[in-house]
């Protein structure tokens, strides 16, 4: 067993082994963000689904209205007008075929990468660099479209792609434990309601299992599921 430091010790003392009102449990979040960096808030929810099947994945994106607390970093691959189009919109890299060989050959100073239908077949040779590290640009991320100015915006502005992973787990960064509690749960219950909207077809039985939230170095507090889907924004702050 990994030993357990002191500082996180003390922290875990402050949590008790109940659901929390979303607010409440963002409110402790806050409190147990200790770290000396300023640490993310995440979440790590388990869902009833299992996704080897192919009726039971979740993969989608998040719009978060408060954004994430992040500098987010735009590549694009395209051609043509398309590259100003992208350049003007405020893409950080742009290129075309010679961007997809400096990516080849190990670039890597971006956090998101978007392509234009067109050059897919030429980005797809990427795809053992890029798909480890959650890269790789794909339709159903909203990474692959003609609409370069749209989707570099929502990037920028708080756009988040997750999926679950191979146990129907989906972790999740929503914003900053600096973030005001208000702020926090208006983030996490767009995340919420993304998840309920995206709900796979062949999910059945109970779809939510369990829902925490916690700061990067902090520990985990469960969140009352039905007090956060009941919740209405107008409730918050």
């Amino acid at each position: 067993m990994p030993k357990i430091s002191r500082r996180l010790q003390t922290l875990q003392a402050k949590v008790e082994e109940k659901d929390y009102h979303p607010l409440e449990a963002l409110a402790l979040l806050k409190d147990t963000a200790t770290a000396k960096f300023t640490e993310a808030a995440e979440a790590h929810i388990r869902l009833g689904i299992d996704p080897k099947y192919a009726d039971q994945q979740l993969r989608t994106t998040v719009a978060l209205p408060k954004g994430t607390g992040q500098i987010v970093r735009v590549a694009v691959i395209a051609r043509g007008e398309k590259v100003n189009e992208a350049s003007n919109a405020g893409a950080d890299i742009v290129g075309s075929e010679e961007l997809i060989d400096e990516i080849q050959k190990g670039r890597m100073d971006f956090d998101k990468l978007i392509a234009t239908p067109d050059v897919m077949p030429q980005v797809a040779r990427l795809g053992k660099l890029l798909g480890p590290r959650g890269l790789m640009p794909s339709p159903k991320g909203g990474t692959v479209t003609f609409d370069l100015a749209g989707a570099i915006a929502e990037f920028k502005a708080g756009k988040l792609e997750f999926r679950a992973d191979r146990t129907g787990i989906v972790h999740v960064m929503f914003g900053k434990a600096t973030f005001s509690p208000e702020d926090l749960l208006i983030n996490l219950k767009a995340l919420q309601e993304t998840i309920d909207r995206n709900r796979p077809s062949g999910a059945k039985g109970r779809y939510w299992r369990t829902f925490y939230v916690a700061a990067t170095m902090g520990p985990s507090i469960k969140v009352d599921i039905s007090a956060l889907r009941d919740l209405k924004l107008s409730q918050v702050g």
